[in-house]
């Protein structure tokens, strides 16, 4: 098929139901015991002692609970694990909450058993909540692949008073993977790119890409202030929406570009891995940007919001100070694989093109 051609098809995907306020964990088990009465809720290890109970309280509606303890990573151990569970006690529902790797072993927990999935994150720091998307982790800790599933989760609950609970680190990182659905949505709108569905986007996936975009610059700062305050305020609320609902559409439905490719490429180094996506994602944008050649004023426009609420706008601030040209060819060697999203732009990239915008974010 021709992507971007008139007359091509043209598609988009959507979790179930995406439910957001302050609160609604304690309606976990109100919206979730309509799929099924016995459940495998997968709690992150790290909120567990903090939140078992009140997850136990939220859930008294389904006839049987399994409460499990994340492993912490998404390992195919810790999935097969899950999955023999959620068999021997004949889960009809598989429900993750916490982060983003609790929340993949869920989805894929459901997947391999064909179960109703919810997920409930309890950050706003990626758009990964409502995709149909996991990330799988080699037992060194490392990327082993991505595990494409062929529907999003049933069920997504934010609940906005433990997103504010969070560091605000998270929250800021977020708004970093969110900076990039509109300016990848729209080189793949331009170039003719597919999105995840093998499709040309559809309208409305630009322009959530667009409103996800201009939601970041009127309420970003204003959540962050909220957050600091831990406070679910009403851009807090909207940030949210921004960084979980909407780029998680923007970016399954609209397209993934170079942002996300030099991401792919900063994490081939070792000082960037104590750095969250979103953060390595947001200097992404800037060398996007460069690559586009956008007008000064559209460059600097991202980079003060960057600036602004405390994004990485150079290497040194993920890091990598005073890098060799070796490290460079690196990231842009892995930034432009053969295949590598990086090539949705609307015109050719180069590893030594990535480099020279890279030695402008020095």
């Amino acid at each position: 098929m021709s992507a971007g051609k008139e007359g091509a098809l043209k598609g988009a995907r959507f979790p179930g139901r995406y439910l957001q306020g302050p609160g609604y964990l304690a309606h976990l088990g109100d919206e979730a015991a309509i799929f099924g009465s016995s459940a495998l809720i997968i709690l992150d290890a790290g909120i567990y002692s903090l939140y078992a109970d009140e997850v136990t309280t939220a859930c008294k509606l389904f006839k049987q609970i399994d409460l499990q303890r994340h492993g912490g990573d998404c390992t195919e151990a810790e999935i097969a694990r899950l999955v023999d569970r959620a068999s021997t006690r004949s889960a009809e529902v598989v429900i993750g909450i916490g982060g983003g790797k609790a929340l993949d072993t869920a989805k894929a927990v459901a997947h391999h058993l064909e179960l109703t999935c919810v997920v409930v994150p309890t950050i706003a720091a990626s758009d990964a909540p409502c995709s149909a998307l996991a990330v799988v982790y080699g037992e060194d800790g490392s990327v082993a692949y991505d595990l494409f599933l062929p529907r999003n989760p049933d069920l997504v609950i934010v609940d906005t008073a433990l997103i504010a609970k969070a560091p605000p680190r998270f929250l800021v990182a977020g708004m970093g993977d969110a900076l990039a659905t509109f300016y990848e949505a729209d080189a793949c709108r331009r170039s003719g790119a597919n999105n995840v569905l093998g499709l040309t986007g559809l309208p409305v996936a630009y322009e959530l890409a667009r409103f996800c975009r201009d939601t970041l610059f009127e309420h970003g700062f204003a959540a962050l202030q909220e957050c600091r305050e831990k406070t679910a305020g009403p851009a807090l609320e909207r940030i949210v929406e921004a960084n979980i609902l909407l780029s998680g559409l923007g970016f399954e439905s609209g397209g993934v570009a170079a942002a996300h490719a030099i991401h792919h490429g900063l994490c081939e180094l070792h000082e960037t891995h104590g750095f969250l996506h979103g953060e390595k994602v947001a200097l992404g944008v800037l060398a996007e940007l460069l690559l586009q050649e956008v007008p000064p004023a559209v460059f600097s426009e991202v980079l003060a919001f960057c600036l602004k609420i405390g994004l990485p706008t150079r290497l040194a601030d993920l890091g990598i100070v005073d890098p060799s040209l070796e490290m460079l060819q690196r990231i842009a060697a892995r930034a432009c694989r053969e295949g590598e999203i990086i090539h949705n732009e609307p015109f050719p990239v180069t590893s030594q093109r990535v480099v020279e915008v890279l030695q402008r974010l020095l």
